[in-house]
C-alpha cells in the first residue's frame, strides 16, 4: 500500500465515524440539552466495553500484532470506575447495566481480544484515539455543563494524566499502525473491523437516544 496504513484507515471509515458522532444522542449531549443522568448512563456504556478491551489485554502483550499497541499508559477502566463512583454514589456496581448494544459490542471486543489480535487493533485504534481526540470535546461540555472539577471525579475517563503530550503521543500511535505486522489482506480486515466499531458506537447511541429521546 502506498498510502499510510494510518491514514488508510482514517479514511476509510470516516463516513461510520461521522455517522456515530452526529448521533441525535450525541448532539443533544455535546447541546448540553441532556441531564447529568444521560451523561452517566452513557459512561456505564464505555465502563463495560473498557473492561472487555482491557481484560483482554495483558495475553496480547507479546502478540507480534496486537503486542505494541498495548501501553498501560491508556487503560480507561480505573478511571472509569472512579466517574461512576462520583456519579452514581459508592454502591454503583449494584446499579449499571449494558444496554443491548453494549453488550454486543463487548462480546466482539472480547472475541477479538481472544481470537484475532488484528481485530482488537481495530477496537483499539477506535477507542484510544477516538477519547484522545474527540472524547476531550465531551470533557469540556461535562465540565461546563455540570460543573465537574476540571480533570476531577466525573471526568477521568478523559484525562489521560499520564501521556504528557497527546498529541506526540497520536503521531506515535499512527507510526505504530504504519508499521502493524500484516499484509495487505489482513490490513483490509482491520479496516473492515474498524467500521464495524463505529458502527457498534452508533448502535450504543441509538439505544442510548431511546432512553433520552429529546431530538424525537
Amino acid at each position: 500500500m502506498d498510502t499510510p496504513f494510518s491514514t488508510l484507515i482514517r479514511t476509510a471509515s470516516h463516513e461510520q465515524h461521522t455517522e456515530a458522532e452526529t448521533s441525535s444522542f450525541m448532539g443533544d449531549l455535546l447541546g448540553g440539552r441532556l441531564a447529568v443522568d444521560a451523561y452517566a448512563r452513557y459512561t456505564e456504556q464505555l465502563w463495560f466495553v473498557y473492561r472487555a478491551l482491557e481484560e483482554g489485554a495483558e495475553a496480547l502483550r507479546e502478540d507480534p500484532v496486537a503486542g505494541p499497541f498495548i501501553q498501560a499508559e491508556l487503560f480507561r477502566t480505573a478511571a472509569l470506575e472512579q466517574d461512576l463512583a462520583h456519579l452514581r454514589g459508592a454502591d454503583w456496581r449494584a446499579g449499571v447495566s449494558p444496554l443491548p448494544a453494549t453488550v454486543a459490542y463487548a462480546e466482539r471486543v472480547a472475541e477479538c481480544a481472544r481470537d484475532w489480535p488484528a481485530g482488537y487493533v481495530a477496537h483499539h485504534y477506535t477507542r484510544y484515539l477516538g477519547d484522545l481526540s474527540g472524547g476531550q470535546i465531551i470533557r469540556d461540555k461535562a465540565e461546563r455543563t455540570w460543573g465537574f472539577t476540571r480533570k476531577g471525579d466525573g471526568v477521568r475517563f478523559y484525562v489521560f494524566e499520564e501521556i504528557g503530550n497527546p498529541a506526540a503521543f497520536k503521531r506515535t500511535y499512527r507510526e505504530l499502525l504504519d508499521g502493524v505486522n500484516a499484509d495487505d489482506l489482513e490490513k483490509q480486515r482491520i479496516v473492515d473491523e474498524c467500521k464495524r466499531a463505529f458502527a457498534f458506537n452508533s448502535a450504543v447511541f441509538h439505544q442510548l437516544g431511546g432512553e433520552f429521546p429529546l431530538s424525537a
